[in-house]
C-alpha cells in the first residue's frame, strides 16, 4: 500500500496569479506567431514582386529586339517596294507591255508583303503590352491576398484572445469532497478548451458508462456504480495505486478529489453531465508528478 499525501490549500491568490501568468504567456505565444507570420508573408510578397520585375524585364528587352528586328525588315521591304516601283516607271517608256505588267506585279507583290510584315508587328507588340499587363494584374492580385491573409491572422488572434480572456473571467473555483481548495473548474466544452490553454493542469476526457469493467481514464481506472439524473448526482469507484476508492452521491460540477502517490497535489474528477446509466466530465491532473 503506497503512502498518501494531503497538501494543505493554496491561498487563492497564488492560483489567481499563476493562471493569469499562464494567460499571459499564452498571448505572448500568440503574438510571436503572429509576427512570424507577418515575417513570412512580407518574404512572399519581396519575392514575387522579384520575380515580376524580371519578367516585365525579359518582356521588355524581347520586345524591343522583336520589334527592331521587324522595323529593318519593314524598311528593306520598303526599299525594295520603292526600287520596284522606280523601275517600273524608268521602264514605262522602253518596256513592252508584258515586261510593264511583270513589273506592276512585283510591286503590288512587294506592297502587300509589307502590308502584312506591318500588321504582324502591330499584332506582336500588342501581345507583348498584353502579357505585361496580365503579370502586372497577377502581382496586384498576390500583393492583395497576402495583404488579406495578414489581416485574417490579425483578426482570428484578436478574437482568440477576446474569447480566452472572456472565458478565464467566467471561470469558478470550488472547494473538492476532501476539503481542499481546487484550481479553477470547467462546466462546458469551451470553458474546458480554456483550462487546456492556460496548461496548469493534465486533462482527460471521459464519457463513463455503467458498465461490468472498470475503464482506464488517464492513469487510473473507474466504475460507474450508479447515476441519479433528477438530482444530479452519481456514485463512482476510483482504482489508483491498487487503492479503490468509493465516491458516493457526487454532484455536478463538484470536484471528488483524491491523492496518489505520484503527485502531492490531489486528483480531480468533475463531472458535467449526469445522465441515466452514464456521465460526462475529465480528470484533471498534475503537471508535476514523480516519474
Amino acid at each position: 500500500m503506497s503512502p498518501t499525501y494531503h497538501q494543505p490549500p493554496e491561498p487563492r491568490s497564488n492560483m489567481l496569479t499563476a493562471l493569469i501568468s499562464g494567460a499571459l504567456i499564452a498571448l505572448i505565444v500568440a503574438n510571436v506567431y503572429l509576427f512570424v507570420q507577418i515575417d513570412r508573408l512580407r518574404t512572399e510578397m519581396a519575392q514575387n514582386n522579384e520575380k515580376l520585375a524580371t519578367q516585365i524585364s525579359n518582356l521588355t528587352d524581347t520586345s524591343k529586339v522583336t520589334s527592331a528586328s521587324q522595323l529593318r525588315h519593314i524598311e528593306t521591304l520598303k526599299q525594295e517596294l520603292e526600287n520596284a516601283k522606280q523601275s517600273a516607271r524608268s521602264a514605262a517608256q522602253s518596256l513592252s507591255s508584258q515586261a510593264k505588267a511583270e513589273a506592276q506585279a512585283h510591286a503590288d507583290q512587294l506592297a502587300k508583303q509589307l502590308q502584312a510584315e506591318e500588321a504582324k508587328a502591330r499584332q506582336q507588340v500588342s501581345s507583348e503590352i498584353s502579357e505585361v499587363r496580365t503579370a502586372a494584374n497577377t502581382a496586384n492580385t498576390k500583393v492583395a491576398d497576402v495583404a488579406t491573409d495578414v489581416g485574417g491572422v490579425k483578426t482570428n488572434l484578436s478574437q482568440t484572445q477576446a474569447e480566452l480572456q472572456k472565458t478565464i473571467a467566467d471561470l469558478k473555483s470550488a472547494r473538492g469532497d476532501l476539503g481542499v481548495q481546487s484550481g479553477l473548474i470547467a462546466t462546458n466544452a469551451s470553458e474546458l478548451a480554456a483550462l487546456k490553454r492556460l496548461g496548469e493542469r493534465n486533462y482527460f476526457e471521459f464519457k463513463l458508462g455503467k458498465t461490468k469493467e472498470r475503464q482506464r481514464v488517464g492513469d487510473i481506472t473507474m466504475l460507474l456504480k450508479k447515476t441519479d439524473p433528477k438530482k444530479n448526482k452519481y456514485t463512482v469507484e476510483v482504482m489508483a495505486d491498487d487503492k479503490l476508492t468509493v465516491k458516493q452521491d457526487k454532484n455536478v460540477n463538484e470536484p471528488v478529489q483524491f491523492y496518489t502517490s505520484k503527485a502531492k497535489q490531489p486528483y480531480e474528477i468533475v463531472v458535467n453531465q449526469v445522465q441515466k446509466d452514464m456521465i460526462v466530465g475529465y480528470l484533471a491532473t498534475p503537471k508535476d508528478q514523480a516519474r
